[in-house]
């Protein structure tokens, strides 16, 4: 060390009236705890926004298929009466009531088709990759 010439004036300067590396550190993460704090606070307000208004969303979403499902009951019941002017009125509610079962069994025949394609819901080629990623990990090639 006694070969170093000394610093420089304007160097030995500098290190005056710094605070110690340890409390820096401690300062470090004193600020460091405090912004992951506010930041998950605010994490906490956003997120606690956006489910109050999507239960918003929500609420009046049901009350407007409430709302459809009552003027397609009101639909039916004047398809029932447009009926009942051509035959008895017994008749044209057995011929809604039909059309709307069939309406049905071909809605649920569909979404029951869809929901078997969908079974089990576990990705096809999942046993093929994991094999793929665990030769991988080995170091060895797929």
């Amino acid at each position: 060390m006694a070969d170093q010439p000394p610093l420089p004036r304007e160097r030995r300067r500098t290190t005056r009236g710094l605070r110690p590396l340890p409390q820096l550190a401690k300062d470090l993460v004193a600020q460091l705890r405090r912004l992951i704090a506010s930041e998950l606070a605010l994490f906490k307000a956003e997120m606690a926004a956006k489910a109050k208004a999507a239960g918003m969303g929500a609420g009046l979403l049901a009350g407007a298929l409430l709302f459809l499902f009552f003027a397609f009951g009101v639909l039916v019941t004047a398809a029932v009466l447009g009926f009942a002017l051509i035959l008895p009125a017994w008749l044209a509610a057995l011929i809604v009531a039909a059309i709307l079962i069939v309406i049905a069994v071909v809605i649920g025949l569909i979404g029951w088709r869809s929901l078997k394609r969908g079974m089990p819901p576990v990705p096809d080629d999942l046993g093929s990759e994991l094999g793929a990623d665990y030769q991988a990990l080995k170091g060895k090639r797929p």
